[in-house]
């Protein structure tokens, strides 16, 4: 995953271009970087930011850097922004994507052009040079924006700065934000709708799927209109999106107020079953919220987030690292778990590997029962747009360990169709058998149908894939 921000000032841009980069820290771990344009031409400056946060790293180039057009990122994966030399003169790339089809693409691009890709650790091509090389086969910007969408296999969402101004694109299916601020001094674009609101810009538009626009000081202009489909990602309001956010005009906390109600009326516990409803701490905290409301179980926070030395950006690229601070960075709330049955909601069960150890954590903290809750259903497909999960196979997702445990290495797509249905029998013994895996007291996720309903747009404007495989 990854997430950007633009600027195009009257004025020097770079003190909005800095902050609004580093309100997009909790979408990526690994990458950070800024360019910007002014009188001096391009400079850039990018940063491992594993083992430090974004606004550390950068603090030193918010004083020497200037500039009034800028673009930043912090990205999971590749170094970015690029600042590119062709035909169409000296720009600057970062993306937001996945690439399926990256090694045939990069054959096409070589056999073509004789160039070459510098190649990042693990023997990878950077998707970001990937893709302006793609659209350097065209004759213009906007046909090799246009050109890399049609081409890629996957989405793809990108900004590009230029002398002129900066073009802004969304992915042809809309898989992901894009949302452009105005402010008199001018104008921002923004994956996170909520990271220009501090730095004084309102809502001005949000690109709809496949727009491309260009974005100066003095305002924005439609360079290729957007698409009729979309597909966006619905994940972003269960998980990845932060609760002051919104897409297509959908809160996300609202969103996960509502998933949680929807759930507790599906699920029918009350006070009578359980003492306490909690959500994991952060994504989870507002479906538990929801759920306590409408179902009249009081909500509590038996354990708290220990965030000052362990924010986000700070999590290591090891998965095993990764799980062990995920539990470091939970302190229990004693007098809130002993003897207490607990409903626990979190945003979803990936591998299941962190909800078991927070399960135990709670025994072993005097918990007397914990039910869990996920607000989402199953997953059991890999994403194949956003990256929004480190997992490199399904087979680390834990609903289908349980599948394959179930129907042996034959799994069909209608079988596994079926283990989607939420009123199937192979999908209850699914649920059985992952409630004993990982030690639960009682397990029920929230279904697709309800989720989606509290989104409240229409189904066929949602991506749902990695629940159901549907395109």
């Amino acid at each position: 995953m990854g997430g950007f921000f633009a600027t195009a000032l009257k004025t020097d841009c770079v003190f909005d271009l800095f902050f609004g980069t580093d309100y997009h820290s909790h979408l990526g771990t690994r990458r950070a970087g800024m360019v910007t344009f002014g009188k001096d031409g391009f400079q850039r400056a990018i940063h491992n930011i594993e083992n430090s946060p974004f606004r550390t790293k950068f603090e030193k180039e918010v004083h020497e850097m200037e500039g009034n057009l800028g673009i930043g990122c912090i990205s999971d994966y590749e170094p970015q922004p690029l600042v590119v030399r062709s035909h169409h003169g000296t720009y600057a790339i970062t993306t937001v994507g996945k690439i399926n089809n990256l090694e045939e693409l990069a054959d096409e691009v070589l056999a073509k052009s004789g160039i070459h890709f510098q190649e990042m650790t693990g023997g990878l091509i950077n998707a970001t040079e990937l893709v302006a090389a793609i659209i350097n086969q065209k004759d213009n910007l906007i046909e090799g924006i246009q050109y890399a969408q049609e081409r890629i296999d996957g989405s793809m969402t990108m900004l590009l700065l230029t002398p002129d101004g900066v073009y802004c694109a969304r992915d042809r299916l809309g898989r992901t934000p894009l949302t452009i601020g105005m402010k008199e001094d001018g104008f921002c674009a923004s994956f996170e709708a909520f990271a220009y609101l501090n730095l004084g810009y309102r809502d001005y538009k949000e690109l709809g799927p496949g727009e491309i626009v260009v974005m100066t000081p003095e305002g924005v202009r439609t360079l290729a209109a957007p698409g009729k489909n979309m597909r966006i990602c619905t994940f972003l309001w269960v998980y990845y999106g932060y609760p002051s956010s919104h897409y297509e005009g959908v809160s996300v906390e609202k969103m996960r107020n509502e998933c949680g109600k929807l759930l507790a009326r599906r699920d029918g516990m009350t006070r009578a079953d359980v003492d306490s409803v909690a959500g994991v701490p952060d994504s989870g905290t507002a479906h538990a919220v929801g759920y306590a409301n409408e179902s009249g179980v009081p909500f509590s926070r038996p354990f708290i987030k220990y965030t000052p030395t362990w924010p986000r950006s700070f999590m290591p690229t090891i998965q095993s690292k990764r799980d062990l601070i995920a539990k470091m960075k939970l302190i229990p709330v004693k007098d809130l778990i002993e003897g207490q049955r607990l409903l626990l909601i979190d945003d979803s069960i990936v591998r299941g590997t962190q909800l078991r150890e927070t399960t135990e954590f709670l025994y072993q903290s005097g918990a007397k029962e914990v039910h869990i809750r996920p607000a989402c259903p199953p997953l059991l497909f890999g994403c194949k747009y956003i990256n929004f999960s480190r997992s490199t196979s399904e087979m680390e997702l834990i609903a289908r360990r349980m599948i394959m445990k179930e129907e042996g290495s034959e799994v069909t797509r209608s079988i596994l169709e079926d283990y989607a249905n939420p009123d199937s029998d192979r999908y209850h013994r699914m649920l059985e058998d992952i409630c004993t895996q990982l030690g639960f007291t009682s397990l029920r996720y929230n279904r697709l149908d309800d989720m989606l309903d509290a989104v409240g747009l229409d189904r066929d404007k949602l991506c749902t894939y990695c629940w159901d495989g549907r395109e």
